[in-house]
């Protein structure tokens, strides 16, 4: 029962989002109409990929600070976890480009920040994966994480702020606060990021348990 608690949270943010966010009122603007819900749902999975890179970034650092291999494996299961918010925060951005801007890709900073950076937490995976010694893999994907860390910053965080970009907030365009995140979406919208968030982790600790039980299993 320990933990109990933020689990049944989650899921309880999460319907609530599902729910209320497919059927609550939200503001009538042109272009966006009824793609504005999906906001309840593309930005939340790109900020649980960070949060869960942020999370292989940490425990990437603890690994090389003290070489316990625990730390490799909560750094590696952050990485695979996170890939896969990052693609689903593309794919729900593409769908809702394609009603907005009227291509599902476009030559945006920000949306090719988000495939930098998505192939390179991929080139992650495929090093960790090429590499047999478990000493030099940990050791070469702790100091990889940091490197895809700090571009991901550069990428989605900060090149886009200095350049043009179609996305709100961004390259001078408003941001959602101040034309159209009304009360009313607040109230779905700040619920979502937190259940998404949670999500993201409570998938992370599954995959994390699993990684390490299936890593007992082949040592007998």
């Amino acid at each position: 029962m320990k933990g109990i608690w933020w689990k049944a949270l989650t899921a309880i943010l999460v319907m609530y989002t599902v729910i209320f966010g497919l059927l609550s009122g939200v503001p009538r603007l042109p272009i966006l109409h009824e793609t504005i819900r999906n906001l309840y749902f593309h930005v939340p999975m790109w900020w649980t990929m960070i949060f869960l890179f942020l999370l292989s970034f940490v425990y990437s650092i603890k690994y090389l600070a003290t070489s316990d291999i625990n730390y490799h494996e909560a750094a590696s299961e952050a990485v695979n976890t996170g890939l896969a918010f990052g693609l689903l925060g593309i794919c729900t951005g593409m769908i809702w480009a394609r009603f907005t801007w009227g291509d599902f890709w476009t030559n945006d900073v920000q949306l090719n920040g988000a495939a930098i950076t998505i192939l390179t937490y991929t080139a992650y995976v495929i090093l960790k994966n090429s590499i047999d010694d478990e000493l030099k893999k940990a050791r070469f994907t702790a100091v990889y994480s940091i490197f895809a860390f700090v571009l991901m910053i550069v990428f989605i965080g900060i090149l886009p702020r200095l350049t043009d970009s179609l996305h709100p907030g961004k390259g001078g365009n408003p941001g959602f606060n101040q034309y159209d995140l009304d009360s009313q979406m607040r109230m779905v919208f700040y619920p979502a990021v937190i259940g998404w968030l949670l999500t993201g982790y409570w998938i992370y600790r599954i995959k994390l348990r699993l990684a390490r039980v299936n890593k007992k299993t082949f040592d007998l």
